[in-house]
């Protein structure tokens, strides 16, 4: 479904493609529920489905704008598949707050944010500095400081 959402644009899909490959494999190292890996997958797949809407509305894709505008969006298509309503609330709330640090309340918004992490680094080509920086302070995982130690050599 969000491969068609963002029909023709490759950079698109393949950022949500990679961030959804993190997210499982991060939860999956982590050992957690069936429960919540569904929702980490979920909110993976989703997390910016915001930035279209915030691009055609306002010709630009903040952070903020995609918290804003990103779980409406998120909500429609996940109630057209037909999920359950708690697990499309909470993915509602990962996608409203996955560019918000300072609230990390749970294990799959902290998988969610390390894993988006890892695929922005190596796309937006982070230095070390900030690297070791989201690091110390985002990193909270035994999985995700790993696989950010593995890819970036922190």
């Amino acid at each position: 479904m969000m491969v068609n959402y963002y029909s023709g644009d490759p950079k698109r899909i393949q950022h949500f493609v990679k961030v959804h490959s993190f997210a499982k494999l991060i939860a999956e190292l982590e050992k957690v529920s069936p429960e919540i890996l569904l929702t980490v997958e979920t909110a993976a797949l989703v997390h910016d489905i915001g930035i279209k809407i915030a691009e055609n509305q306002y010709r630009t894709s903040t952070d903020k704008l995609q918290e804003q505008l990103g779980p409406p969006e998120a909500e429609k298509m996940l109630n057209a598949l037909n999920f359950n309503q708690s697990l499309i609330e909470r993915a509602c709330y990962l996608v409203g707050h996955h560019h918000t640090y300072d609230t990390i309340d749970e294990l799959d918004y902290q998988i969610l944010i390390e894993a988006d992490f890892l695929v922005n680094i190596y796309e937006g080509q982070l230095d070390s500095k900030t690297i070791h920086q989201l690091n110390k302070n985002i990193f909270k995982t035994k999985s995700g400081k790993s696989l950010l130690e593995y890819m970036f050599k922190t």
